[in-house]
């Protein structure tokens, strides 16, 4: 009797407990977005970010993404994530700078030993999210930086460190559909072997389709590569990119 007194007391604060949780998740502003994006230098890269509303003007956000789905599958598995804050400029305008760290090896030994020497902790990503959303206009504005964190570069090798951004804007035709521009940069900043490198200087146009009712996307960009020096270069006169996402 005294067992089943304590079960059925453990039981009633458990079924309290997910009502409790349950009328938190649906009264707190919380936000989930997942995204899938492949181009033909990082190749498949799914992402995530979730955001928690702490007022009007300010939000607290964790991102992640798997590089190692793709290109990245070689650098350690490499994996980013990180977090910041949202903040709320104006209606349909944010900024989002994150502090972001990457695990994995391409910044720390400069991939040298393949996708099994990975380490926790292979670099630190600052990097900042501007972004506007208006009934007849939408641009995104990125910047990261990628720099190790250590430094486990075998004899005759060394870190690395990466500038990559990018810039977009568009038409909003309907809520359905939209179409701009898009650029993107990506620079190795430091190399002690190699020196400095840029891999591409992507610019073309893009057309997005959307869904409003369910908060997705698919996103078309494609256009020249500007970069026509380098092995990697000689290889690439254009670039495609295919993005897509829902938020919940």
């Amino acid at each position: 009797m005294n067992l089943l007194r304590k079960t059925t007391k453990f039981i009633a604060i458990i079924i309290a407990f997910a009502n409790f949780t349950t009328a938190q998740a649906q009264s707190d502003d919380v936000t989930a977005t997942f995204g899938l994006t492949s181009d033909q230098f990082f190749g498949f890269a799914p992402n995530f970010t979730f955001e928690y509303k702490l007022s009007d003007k300010i939000g607290l956000s964790t991102y992640g993404i798997f590089w190692g789905a793709g290109t990245g599958a070689a650098w350690g598995n490499w994996t980013e994530f990180g977090g910041g804050v949202n903040l709320y400029l104006s209606e349909g305008i944010t900024l989002n700078p994150n502090l972001g760290f990457t695990f994995g090896n391409l910044l720390s030994k400069g991939a040298a030993d393949g996708q099994l020497g990975g380490i926790a902790g292979d670099g630190i990503v600052p990097n900042v999210f501007f972004n506007v959303d208006i009934p007849k206009f939408e641009s995104e504005i990125y910047a990261g930086y990628y720099a190790p964190l250590t430094d486990k570069a075998p004899a005759g090798g060394s870190t690395l460190a990466y500038l990559h951004y990018w810039a977009n804007a568009g038409y909003k035709v309907s809520p359905a559909f939209s179409f701009g521009a898009h650029f993107e940069h990506l620079r190795r900043t430091k190399d002690d072997i190699g020196g400095k490198l840029d891999y591409y200087q992507w610019l073309g146009p893009y057309i997005q389709f959307n869904v409003p009712k369910f908060a997705s996307f698919v996103r078309l960009s494609a256009g020249a590569d500007f970069v026509k020096t380098g092995a990697i270069a000689e290889n690439s006169e254009s670039f495609y990119k295919l993005s897509t996402g829902f938020s919940f």
